[in-house]
This record gives structure tokens, sequence and C-alpha cells, in this order.
């Protein structure tokens, strides 16, 4: 394994300890419990959980690094030619889900990947991001979530913010459906333009981006006041992220193809849901409002 692959990993576990740190303390209550964890077939994690705080019902946050051969089936997907070859991948990701119906749950993954095969050149990218599932969106978090995330895109390119956000939009999009998860942010995968040190400091930027958009947005939504009516809309909408991960998320793929470890990887269903047949919210409700933002739009 690679010197990059090193400097990545030790990245990526500061960067687990960072948002750590952050998340227990503006919930103020609860704190995470780690379970480290090794794969059979080589390398291991750490699985930091925090459940039942004051302010998170549940909130995960992993970080892992694993090796072996092969590449599992979604690795190889868009690279043929690494078909049967070896791979180290590191990664650091996380799902809050909040308690308050009022505070949107957010997503992030930032990941470096290597691989490699004999008479082929040794590959490597990084790729990750973050989005906002909110249920009764507001339009001021939503707009400085996407300016935090157009302003960190900016020192690398002025298109770098639109093109990582409609690929965002693109991604987390149910087909089944027709909707998006959520309101966006940014995904990027194959990165490795400019060489490894920009990369890297691209991710950095990522991943502090991430405690930038979404810590302001809890300050301000943690004491609204809600009632069963908007905790059972909740645990409904959590069903979209139940249906997403299960069959389009190709980081939970990755993990599950690669004997990763289960209970770590499916980490980012939500504590509580409820799926309730053909529902539907009642014209002009807070709930139907929704259905607007669950498209893409440009909202800076």
């Amino acid at each position: 394994m690679s010197e990059q692959a090193d400097v990545a990993a030790s990245f990526l576990r500061e960067l687990q300890d960072r948002i750590c740190a952050a998340i227990e303390k503006i919930d103020g209550s609860a704190r995470f419990e780690e379970d480290a964890w090794t794969r059979p077939a080589g390398g291991g994690g750490r699985t930091r959980v925090l459940r039942n705080g004051a302010i998170f019902e549940q909130a995960g946050v992993n970080f892992s690094r694993v090796h072996g051969s092969p590449l599992p089936p979604s690795a190889t997907a868009h690279r043929p030619d690494l078909v049967g070859g070896s791979f180290v991948a590191t990664g650091v990701s996380l799902v809050l889900h909040p308690r308050n119906p009022h505070i949107p749950t957010t997503h992030a993954n930032v990941r470096y990947f290597e691989a490699s095969k004999e008479g082929v050149d040794t590959v490597w990218w990084f790729g990750g991001g973050f989005d906002l599932t909110p249920f009764y969106p507001v339009d001021e978090d939503i707009k400085h979530w996407h300016t935090v995330a157009r302003d960190l895109c900016a020192p690398y390119g002025d298109d770098v913010y639109a093109r990582y956000k409609r690929w965002c939009d693109e991604y987390f999009y149910l087909k089944h459906r027709g909707e998006t998860r959520g309101v966006g942010g940014l995904f990027y995968d194959d990165l490795n333009e400019g060489g490894f040190e920009r990369c890297l400091s691209f991710t950095r930027d990522v991943g502090q981006g991430l405690l930038d958009g979404y810590l302001p947005i809890v300050d301000r939504r943690k004491d609204t006041p809600y009632g069963e009516r908007e905790r059972e809309f909740q645990l409904y909408r959590r069903g979209r992220y139940v249906e997403f991960n299960l069959v389009y998320d190709r980081g939970t793929l990755f993990g599950l193809q690669s004997g990763g470890r289960t209970e770590s990887i499916l980490m980012s269903l939500p504590p509580r849901v409820r799926f309730e047949y053909a529902y539907t919210p009642e014209v002009g409700s807070p709930e139907a409002r929704l259905d607007e933002y669950l498209k893409p739009r440009d909202w800076v």
C-alpha cells in the first residue's frame, strides 16, 4: 500500500475525531460510543454511534481502511481493465438523524481509493460530498448550505460547484419515486485531476464544509416546537432514506460486496422509520410543501 494511502487515512481519522467532537458539543448530552473492528480479508475501522441525544436521535460517523482482492464489481463497473485487481479503500462516512423534524437529516462521505493490477498502471482517486434532507424546508437554511458548498469549491475552478452540485442532484435521485432525496449539495468521484495534494486539499475542504454548512442550521432549528404530526411525517420521509441506501447507494453496495462489516455499513439507516401505503399529504399542508423542493433548482 502506498504512502498516499497512508496520508489519506491519517487525514480521515483526524476528520472523524473532529466531526464527532463537534456533534457531541452541539448535542450537549450524549456521547459517541466506539466500536473498533477488523476485516478478516484485510483492514478494519472505527464505527462511532451516538444515540438518544438531546438533539440527535442517532448519529453515526464511520472511519474505515480496508484492502484486498479482487476488486468488488461496484468498483470495476466503469473500469473493466481493473477486474481481478487489488485495492485499498479508506474513508469517513456519516449520517446524522436529528430528533426534531425541523432539523434536516444530513449525510456526508469522503474517501480515497487505490487500485492496482499486474500489467496496468496503479490508479487512485478521491470521492465524496455532502447532501441535506429536510422534512420542513426553510429557504434560509438551504441557501446557507449551498453558499458554503459554492464558496469551498471556488478556489478549485469556476465550474466546480456547478458540476458537483449537478452530480449530487443526479446521484441522490430516487428514480422509482421521481424525486430527489433532498435539496442536494456536492457529489464527486474519480477525482485525481491536478495531482494528489490538490485533490486531498479539496477533500479536506469538503469535510470542513459539512460542519460549516450544517451546524448553523442545527443551532437555528433545534428549539422549533413540533408535535406528533411533524414527528410522524419525519418518520415517513425517513423511509426514502432507507429506499435510496438499499437500492442505489454505491457505498453500501461496495461495502457489502467487499465483505465489509454489515453493522457499520447499515449504520446509516434511521433508528425509527415508518412506511405507509399510498400516503398523500393534505393539499396545501406544510407536509405537501416538501414536494416543491424535491426537484433540482439553483439556490445561489
